[in-house]
């Protein structure tokens, strides 16, 4: 039995701009942080040799690795030429709720089947291996901050460059400002889910206008203002950094934002915070607020946060420091 764990993250700014449509052209950069909410993929030897085994939201078991439903275990088992494995699928938080668990997903089980065949892979592989996989192969028309977020873990200003190369550069913060903008965060469900698939194809077509391709060049920018405000220090800075992003990002498709989004978001900046965002791609999910830690007991009051699972449910985390790791090997 072997074991890895992936993390899933947080966009902070410069999210659509590890786009091809836009990278490929401008070079984009964004600032997201790997979370303590993971994706775990459990491997060992199936019973049957001829047969594989695959447990997720639903089960499958066949003969032919080619007639495995789920794209990305298909893709990756036949990449490395393994079968007759059984290999299951857990998660902190569901799929499409803004979070990149896809391809923490995909990160975590290519790790794991490394593992599996004795081979210690490094985090730029897995990034590098998964955008292969789900952009490449798949032609999911997605970004590449997930894949390089969950990899690598910790908090980045990760650059996409047009020659298609990525450079992952760590934050580095006062510890104590650091554990301080942690506390500052509050991230409530909004109830629902989404692919995230046909928004982001949406805002790479957009990148044909000309107004939201200098949108999105101010969306860059953002993303390297927002790493000089955590290096300084000066982390209030942060809420209002994330407040101008959200309002430019829901300019540039349909879909992004909807009532009920809005609707949260407008109650949270009365009760107390900066200012916030949606995660991911948009629609559905978790909506990011940036309260100072003062006022965040009148905040929770005023938002009504329920239990765990439903709408405006406050989801508690930390930053993780660790991307992808393999923390259980059975000899």
């Amino acid at each position: 039995m072997i074991i890895s764990r992936t993390p899933l993250r947080i966009s902070f700014a410069g999210g659509g701009s590890d786009l091809p449509a836009y990278y490929r052209e401008e070079g984009g950069a964004v600032l997201s942080t790997a979370i303590d909410k993971y994706v775990y993929l459990a491997v060992h030897r199936y019973f049957y040799p001829g047969q594989t085994l695959l447990k997720y939201s639903r089960t499958e078991l066949v003969e032919d690795i080619a007639d495995i439903q789920h794209p990305i275990f298909r893709e990756c088992l036949q990449m490395l030429g393994l079968h007759g494995l059984d290999i299951s699928s857990m998660a902190d938080v569901p799929a499409g709720t803004g979070l990149g668990s896809s391809s923490s997903f995909t990160v975590s089980l290519l790790n794991v089947l490394h593992a599996f065949k004795h081979e210690a892979v490094g985090p730029e592989y897995l990034a590098r291996t998964a955008c292969e996989v789900e952009i490449g192969r798949l032609g999911d028309p997605i970004g590449k901050q997930d894949q390089y977020a969950a990899a690598y873990g910790g908090l980045n200003y990760i650059r996409f460059l047009p020659d298609e190369s990525v450079v992952v550069e760590k934050v580095v913060m006062n510890p104590a400002v650091k554990s301080q903008l942690e506390r500052n965060l509050v991230m409530i469900y909004t109830g629902g889910t989404r692919s995230a698939s046909a928004l982001l194809a949406r805002q790479g077509q957009a990148m044909g206008d000309k107004a939201k391709r200098e949108t999105m060049r101010r969306m860059v920018e953002m993303a390297s203002e927002l790493r000089s405000v955590l290096e300084k220090g000066e982390i209030d800075d942060f809420g209002h950094i994330l407040h101008e992003g959200w309002m430019l990002k829901q300019s540039l498709s349909g879909g992004i934002s909807n009532a009920t989004v809005a609707a949260l978001y407008e109650k949270g900046l009365k009760a107390g915070a900066i200012g916030g965002k949606l995660l991911g791609a948009g629609g559905s999910g978790f909506v990011l607020f940036y309260c100072p830690e003062e006022r965040q007991p009148a905040f929770r009051r005023a938002m009504g946060c329920g239990e765990a699972g439903v709408a405006n449910y406050e989801l508690p985390f930390r930053f993780e420091a660790a991307g992808s790791s393999i923390i259980y090997r059975e000899d």
